[in-house]
């Protein structure tokens, strides 16, 4: 048995004697099981009890089916052989007691696979939940997903149902460079990937049912258990969910919780006191999780002292008719013993932009040494107002936060609060730049105002991808809060520093938001060099969303402000994001004028990085327009450059220009080989994109030397690419070109 089911075996079955009020011996002399044998039963030495002694217990003990189902299982479990099934669930909680109508009532759910647990905030939806969820694991070999989707959150917009997909999409290993740009292609996969599978999927705190409907699997072979504060009558009537009320802890149950959390003795000990305490928390369980929690760091404290602290501080209002209502009074009692500091970190991470925050930014934001900020996190953690998850991230309950934001409308100055959030928006702002210029080194830099902010230090791109994959939805949420207190400057700079990790990542939806937004900040300023910065970012989301005509717009307007500034570098700018634009539009001709005037500029300004790309803009476009010894001619000059410059990224566009002019010249080896070397670079540096293309590409010289299986192959994989990047108007002509040309050479 592993070590995890011996634990929960010793605590169930003490548990389960201690309430029948029976010892050792009593229950080895009603049950005929031998007191050694329930001696080495709860103390986890005997890993195989015999289900005889198990019915025996079950029937000493008198327990309900659901209970002893609880002992047999454990009692008789197996060590799990390895698995590589998606296991999301968060730990349960160990203090959870009781609820046996319920949990019941959720086993005989009938035939529904959609099970909705609803009841006010704090009333232990999600302990539920996650007891039933862990409990019945065996019954979802392949797996358990779990969202929260952020319902009602006092500051935030409920969690949208694409970054919940996408999150689901991102357990299941969907390269990120696959990921359908649509909600409606990501919800398609997602149910693809689950199709057949056993699997439980736990919603948490949703705030609709238009919410919890796209992250529906579709097969009835998989479970969805939702938690949420209000009746969600459409999953209901729609989708026969089965719907189960959630109420507060009966006495038994109330008195369970605290037994588990603090030891039958203390509980013995003083039962006035905890009747009382009890009956002060209204048998609400966050209420009494957070009173048990300093009862039991504080083990010399009577239990009749905070159960005085309760009715001084007037937690008798629990007995409301909406007990939500009152659970922050709760943990405004749990504030009492914390310290000024604390309560001033408290408060900042309340009004902190995002789901959550890491240490570094945490750092920021308070100003604390990290070393102190550790300490002052376990502190808050500890006191049950923060918690701590993976990879070293702290959140906040939604009616915690609530509380928190209060206690900085309370007790920090509206100075203090705005140079708080201002250094976590430059901590931001800093980092992403900094990233962004270690994924694009060559990229025309802006320039950020100085700023006594510490960023992150990221030793490589792998790191730079990982840090803006944790922080994407805080980045996204600070860009908000800076355009609510009017901090223009990083609203546009943000969207800038952002543009590199959402082409990555093929975030097109979230890049067009942001780069809008930047562009009515860099308007508001009226800084002429950030409005032509972000018209050119605009149309370049524009036209990867098919939209080539309101690019163009945006870049004429550019063009309009670049010209006659005296500042070559944005004219020359502006002209190549026109070659760019116009070639995704068709617009050959017109691109390679762009291209011949961005490439005169950046020569004359000796910009060596630059002009690289420019060369090669141009030799494409000759290429396109049928003057390939032009083309070849730039194309080698800026390949010798990219490669004294050890840029892989543009060393792979120019071998992929190079590809196509040998090609069309009709020496199909050299093009094939140029195209490899394309695509090795290409897979090297991740521009999954890119590489869609150039394979497609690879196959035309495959094919005239009737190479077919070749083409057909790397023709496949464009497909495939094309079709994960939504990219659908691609993928449906080169399947067609497959189709019409089985046989003859291309």
């Amino acid at each position: 048995m592993e070590a995890g089911v011996v634990e929960q075996y010793d605590t169930m079955l003490k548990h389960f004697r201690l309430r029948a009020g029976l010892t050792q011996e009593s229950l080895a002399d009603l049950s005929g099981v031998s007191t050694r044998t329930i001696r080495g039963l709860e103390n986890g030495t005997r890993s195989n009890p015999r289900r005889a002694s198990l019915r025996q217990l079950a029937d000493a003990l008198g327990l309900t089916p659901h209970e002893r189902e609880q002992l047999a299982g454990l009692g008789t479990a197996e060590e799990p052989p390895p698995s590589r099934a998606i296991r999301q669930l968060p730990s349960p909680s160990p203090g959870f007691a009781g609820r046996d109508a319920e949990l019941t009532a959720l086993d005989r759910a009938g035939d529904s696979e959609i099970r909705v647990v609803v009841g006010s905030g704090g009333i232990g939806k999600t302990w539920l939940a996650l007891h039933w969820a862990h409990t019945h694991a065996d019954r979802f070999p392949d797996g358990q997903l779990f969202v929260d989707l952020q319902g009602f959150s006092p500051d935030h917009e409920p969690l949208d149902a694409s970054t919940a997909v996408r999150g689901f999409l991102d357990a299941f290993g969907v390269d990120d460079g696959r990921l359908p740009t649509t909600l409606d292609g990501q919800i398609t996969l997602y149910r693809s990937l689950v199709a057949g599978r056993r699997m439980l999927v736990v919603l948490d705190n949703a705030a609709t049912a238009d919410q919890v409907v796209p992250l529906l699997p579709g097969t009835p072979t998989c479970t969805v258990l939702a938690t949420s504060r209000r009746t969600l009558t459409a999953l209901v009537l729609r989708h026969g969910a089965y719907h189960l009320p959630l109420g507060t802890l009966d006495e038994n149950d109330a008195s369970a919780l605290l037994t588990l959390r603090l030891g039958e003795p203390r509980v013995a000990a003083e039962p006035d006191a905890v009747a009382q305490l009890i009956a002060l928390c209204g048998r609400y369980p966050l209420a009494l999780a957070i009173v048990a929690g300093r009862a039991q760091t504080r083990p010399r404290i009577p239990l009749a002292e905070f159960a005085a602290e309760l009715r001084e501080s007037g937690l008798t209002a629990l007995d409301d008719d909406d007990p939500a209502a009152s659970v922050p009074s709760v943990l405004s009692w749990s504030m009492r013993t914390l310290s000024t500091g604390q309560r001033t970190v408290f408060a900042l991470l309340g009004i902190a932009p995002g789901p959550d925050i890491g240490v570094p930014a945490a750092t920021t934001l308070t100003g604390l040494p990290p070393a102190r900020l550790r300490k002052v996190l376990r502190e808050l953690e500890e006191s049950s107002l923060i918690d701590r998850q993976p990879a070293d991230r702290y959140s906040m309950h939604d009616l915690v936060r609530e509380l928190a934001i209060e206690q900085a409308d309370c007790c920090l100055s509206a100075d203090d609060r705005d140079a708080a959030l201002r250094r976590l928006a430059e901590f931001y702002l800093h980092t992403a730049f900094a990233g962004d210029r270690q994924l694009a080194p060559k990229r025309h830099p802006i320039s950020l105002p100085p700023s006594d902010v510490v960023p992150v230090a990221l030793k490589d791109d792998n790191a730079v991808m990982a840090w803006f994959a944790a922080e994407h939805a805080c980045l996204l949420a600070v860009q908000r809060s800076a355009v609510t207190a009017g901090w223009d400057d990083v609203v546009w700079q943000l969207a800038w520093s952002v543009n590199r990790f959402h082409y990555r990542r093929s975030y097109l939806v979230d890049d067009i938001a942001v780069t809008e937004l930047g562009l009515a900040a860099a308007e508001r300023l009226g800084d002429t060099s950030a409005r032509i910065e972000t018209r050119r970012l605009v149309a370049l989301a524009l036209v990867r969303d098919g939209r080539p005509t309101a690019a163009l717009d945006h870049l004429q307007q550019a063009l309009a402000l670049a010209e006659g500034r005296g500042r070559p570098e944005e004219l020359a700018n502006v002209h190549q994001m026109f070659t760019y634009v116009l070639g995704r539009a068709g617009q050959d001709r017109q691109a390679y004028r762009h291209a011949v005037q961005a490439l005169r500029i950046y020569q004359d300004l000796h910009a060596l990085e630059w002009e690289a790309d420019a060369l090669n803009s141009v030799g494409w476009y000759a290429a396109k327009l049928g003057d390939f010894d032009q083309a070849w001619e730039y194309c080698q000059q800026a390949l010798t450059l990219q490669r004294r410059l050890h840029d892989q990224d543009s060393e792979a566009v120019v071998l992929d220009s190079l590809g196509y002019i040998d090609h069309h010249l009709g020496r199909h080896a050299d093009a094939i080989e140029h195209y490899r070397q394309s695509v090795a670079l290409l897979r090297t540096v991740g521009d999954l994109y890119q590489l869609a293309s150039t394979l497609e590409a690879l196959g035309h010289p495959h094919h005239a030397l009737n190479q077919l299986a070749e083409a057909h192959g790397v023709w496949s994989e464009a497909i495939e690419l094309y079709h994960a990047q939504h990219r659908n108007e691609e993928a449906e002509r080169l399947r067609r070109h497959l189709r019409t040309t089985e046989t003859v050479p291309s």
